[in-house]
C-alpha cells in the first residue's frame, strides 16, 4: 500500500518543529494489550520526533467516535489527523452503511477544520480480509492519504497479537512503523 501511496495519492505538507498529529480511535489506537508507551502513538511519537496525541477510546463506535472528534479537533488543533474507527461497530456486525456515513460523517469535520486526515482501514470479519471496502470509497472519494491491509495483515500474525483483536507490544511497534513510512513517503514526515 505504501507503493501505492507514493505513485498518486495526494502528498501531505510537511509537519514541522512543533507539529502535532492527532491519532482518533478506539482501543487499537488507546494501545490495548500493552503499556501505554508501547502503543502505536507513543511510538510513533519516537519515531518522528513529533507530537503525538493519543485521543483512543476502548470500545468506541463510529458514532460514538462522530459525537467525540469536533471536541478532540478543537482542543488539539492538530496538523494532521490518523484516523483508525469502526473496528467496534464490525465487531458488533453493524451495517456498513451505518459505518461509513459514520465515518464520512468525521471526514467532513476534519475537511471543515482543514486538517488532513490519513485513513487507516478496519477489516471485516473474516481471516483473509483487508479493510472492509467503503474505507478505499472514502479514501478515493475525499483523496486520503490511505492504507486499508496494515491492520488485517498484523492480525493475520499470531505473535504479533495480545488477545484475538488487539496487538502486542512487536504488534504495536510494526503498527507505528507501518504508520510512520506512510507519512514519509507522503511528505508529512522527514
Amino acid at each position: 500500500m505504501v507503493l501505492l501511496a507514493a505513485c498518486g495519492s495526494p502528498k501531505l505538507d510537511p509537519i514541522g518543529p512543533g507539529g502535532t498529529i492527532l491519532t482518533f480511535g478506539d482501543s487499537l489506537t488507546v494501545g490495548l494489550g500493552v503499556n501505554r508507551e508501547d502503543s502505536y502513538p507513543s511510538v510513533l511519537a519516537d519515531l518522528s520526533g513529533v507530537e503525538v496525541i493519543n485521543a483512543g477510546v476502548s470500545g468506541e463506535t463510529s458514532t460514538m467516535g462522530l459525537e467525540r472528534l469536533p471536541n478532540e479537533l478543537d482542543r488539539v488543533m492538530p496538523d494532521l489527523l490518523i484516523l483508525i474507527e469502526g473496528g467496534n461497530d464490525i465487531l458488533r456486525n453493524r451495517s456498513q452503511s451505518e459505518i461509513r456515513k459514520n465515518i464520512q460523517g468525521m471526514l467532513e469535520i476534519a475537511k471543515r477544520r482543514n486538517v488532513p486526515v490519513v485513513l487507516i482501514g478496519v477489516p471485516e470479519k473474516n481471516l483473509f480480509s483487508n479493510s472492509a471496502p467503503f474505507y478505499k470509497e472514502l479514501a478515493e472519494e475525499y483523496q486520503l492519504v490511505f492504507d486499508g491491509s496494515l491492520i488485517g495483515d498484523l492480525q493475520r500474525s499470531p505473535s504479533l497479537k495480545s488477545d484475538h483483536v488487539h496487538f502486542n507490544e512487536n504488534g504495536y511497534r510494526r503498527m507505528a512503523e507501518a504508520i510512520y513510512r506512510l507519512l514519509q513517503v507522503n511528505g508529512a514526515l522527514q
